[in-house]
């Protein structure tokens, strides 16, 4: 990113750059005491502080701070769907956990955009918007910068998946709104719990093969393996997912697809709308599903 620059307008001149910062340009706390102590702030060309009450016509200057991620380079394919200076948006292939952990250290897509970063001359630290899991394919955000990510964390972003699920629906369409909590902290399943956190799953058909179903899921909230835990309640699970239900011949891992993201630029303002087409393994199994009908 850029540095921060804006020239002060006659509305705003009553206002102290911090007050600015936070009411007009939604700059957290957080980044506020980040700029205070590391003197980020300029007011026409010189250092000033945050209390400071510009005049109409001066220039704000926001200096961004130089910060790298150090994960270990790999050879890992990046697919991406849209960049600027401030986001990335990739199209994640299953296999990968998004970044890396202590069971999971190095192979993750954290590694990739490492090398993806010097294959084209830039260098910023890693943030992640969203997540998916290791065997979820699809739209996947990285904030280039703090300002970026912190935007993006607190919008409320429309998120559709693709998935094909076991059995075949009867409604075209409906709603799950059914609490998912963690019935064991030391285990990673979720489950249906009457005390978890609300949750909400839209779901319609987009096409019917025999004993299994391609759906269209929009989420109202964004609980971990939402979509999983919903539809192996409603007795749908998701193909191939060996944690909620069974393996599949059909196809090596969950057929679950992160299809679609609208969000607002959290610089510009700017609304964008973003897809990725369905993986080939997902197109497979529907070419094969269509030809046993």
């Amino acid at each position: 990113m850029t540095d921060f620059k804006y020239v002060i307008q006659e509305e705003d001149k009553e206002l102290h750059i911090k007050g600015l910062l936070k009411s007009k340009f939604k700059y957290s706390s957080r980044q506020l005491t980040k700029i205070k102590f590391n003197d980020l702030c300029y007011l026409n060309g010189e250092s000033v502080p945050l209390w400071i009450t510009p005049n109409a016509g001066d220039e704000l200057v926001i200096k961004q701070l130089e910060e790298a991620s150090d994960f270990p380079m790999e050879d890992i394919p990046i697919y991406p769907v849209y960049e600027d200076e401030n986001i990335l948006v990739i199209n994640k292939q299953p296999g990968y956990v998004v970044h890396p952990t202590k069971g999971q250290p190095n192979h993750t897509i954290a590694n990739g955009l490492m090398k993806y970063m010097a294959d084209t001359d830039q260098n910023f630290k890693v943030r992640f918007v969203n997540r998916l899991d290791r065997d979820t394919s699809g739209l996947l955000i990285v904030a280039k910068n703090a300002y970026s990510q912190d935007q993006l964390s607190h919008q409320h972003m429309h998120k559709e998946y693709k998935a094909i699920v076991k059995g075949e629906f009867i409604e075209d369409n409906g709603t799950i709104d059914i609490p998912i909590g963690r019935p064991d902290p030391d285990n990673v399943m979720r489950g249906v719990m009457e005390d978890g956190y609300p949750s909400i799953t839209h779901y319609s058909v987009l096409e019917r093969f025999k004993g299994y179903t391609l759906v269209g899921l929009k989420l109202e909230t964004g609980r971990t393996h939402q979509i999983r835990v919903h539809m192996n309640h409603i007795g749908h699970p998701v193909l191939g997912d060996s944690l909620y239900d069974d393996y599949s011949d059909l196809i090596p891992r969950q057929a679950l697809h992160a299809f679609k993201l609208e969000f607002k630029h959290p610089v510009t303002g700017e609304s964008l709308s973003l897809t990725a087409d369905l993986p080939k393994d997902m197109e497979n199994v529907i070419y094969t599903l269509k030809n046993d009908c």
